[in-house]
This record gives structure tokens, C-alpha cells and sequence, in this order.
């Protein structure tokens, strides 16, 4: 069973964790400016995975900036982030402001058109500490962004992520819930995904 959520600031999940959806979070004129700096200006990998013992290309590119110093083992993939940009701070600093929250970290994806995609997936690894507040920007096409029950895969709560939209997980959602972005075959544009985190800093 698959439901479509128009929600605003009220909690998508029915149980188990909290995700709030804020659209228009940045207006348009910002969202434009933001999503052409994150195209042109930011050096974007395709990295290499292994799923079932086959080496695979990542169906998306990506990139990660965080604190000085920062590394985060992401989809088995250790990686070192690239020090903040302006722009980052700037989104950074709005969203902790807006949340009460802190993060030290931004995993960024570039989805160039319907065929690349997120499958399911949760952001629970132990660096992230027990519950985490993830925000989760959008800048570009609209993507069907889709939630499901993690060990019972129903129900499947589908939602769009439309330009300038923030996705707020938070308290129980890691451990309880996982989530994709799907390929389609419609005639999407370009988006850019930008997920600040909170790194648990060793030692």
C-alpha cells in the first residue's frame, strides 16, 4: 500500500520518529542561486560501491563538507570532507537556527536526471549517535522522496520534495524507518540534495 503525503510541518510518520517537511524553506530567488553554485562550483565524484559482491558505479554523484578534519564512513565508504563554503555555512547556519540543532557535517548528492536514484537506505550509523536531527535541503526538479517501515517494508509513504523544501528527521525515524529516492521515468531536470548531519566527534 502506498499513500501520497501533502503535509506541512505536521509529523509524516505514524509512528516511531518524527519527519517534518518545510516547504518554500528558502524562497525562490535563493533556491535559483543555491542550486547553480552547488552545479557548477562543486567538484562532484562518482564513486564506486559493491553491492552483492558486484562492483557498481553509484547512480548519482556526490560530495562532503563538514568541520575541519572531518572524516564519515558513508555506505561503507570512508570519506574525509572538504572544508565548508560559504554558501554551506550560510544554509548551515539558517537551519541551526531554525531547528535548534547542530551539525557539523553535509553528505551532498547530485541527481542529473529520472535514472539516478537513492535506494532504501538509513542514515544509523554508529557516528551519528542514537537519534539523530538530519536536515535534508532540496534545490531543483521536484523527486518523489518515499518512507517505509523498516523491517515490516509497509507502508510506503511517499512525498515530493519540491524546490527549496526541508525534510526534518528526527528522534526514532534512523532506527525505525528507511527511506529512498526512486528512478523514473518521467522527464525530470537535474536536483541537489544537501543532508546536514551531526557527527559525533571522537575521542
Amino acid at each position: 500500500m502506498q499513500h501520497l503525503i501533502d503535509a506541512d510541518h505536521q509529523n509524516i510518520l505514524p509512528s516511531h520518529g518524527e519527519a517534518l517537511l518545510f516547504p518554500d524553506f528558502f524562497d525562490t530567488g535563493e533556491s535559483d542561486t543555491y542550486f547553480e553554485y552547488f552545479r557548477n562550483d562543486v567538484f562532484w565524484m562518482q564513486e564506486t560501491v559493491v553491492l552483492f559482491g558486484t562492483k557498481r558505479m553509484q547512480p548519482r554523484l556526490t560530495a562532503f563538507f563538514g568541520d575541519e578534519d572531518m572524516e564519515y564512513s558513508h555506505n561503507c565508504l570512508p570519506v574525509k570532507a572538504k572544508n565548508w563554503t560559504s554558501p554551506l555555512l550560510r544554509i548551515k547556519e539558517k537551519l541551526e537556527a531554525k531547528f535548534e540543532a547542530s551539525f557539523n557535517g553535509c553528505l551532498l548528492n547530485y541527481y542529473r536526471d529520472g535514472k539516478d536514484y537513492m535506494g532504501w537506505h538509513r542514515d544509523h550509523e554508529q557516528a551519528l549517535g542514537e537519534y539523530p536531527v538530519i536536515a535534508s535541503v532540496s534545490f531543483g526538479s521536484t523527486r518523489i522522496f518515499q518512507f517505509r517501515d523498516y523491517k515490516e517494508k509497509i507502508p510506503v509513504i511517499s512525498l515530493e520534495l519540491e524546490h527549496g523544501t526541508v525534510l526534518l528527521m528526527k528522534r526514532q525515524t534512523q532506527e525505525y524507518w528507511e527511506y529512498r529516492v526512486p528512478k523514473t521515468t518521467l522527464n525530470v531536470g537535474p536536483r541537489i540534495n544537501l543532508a546536514f548531519i551531526p557527527i559525533l566527534k571522537k575521542g
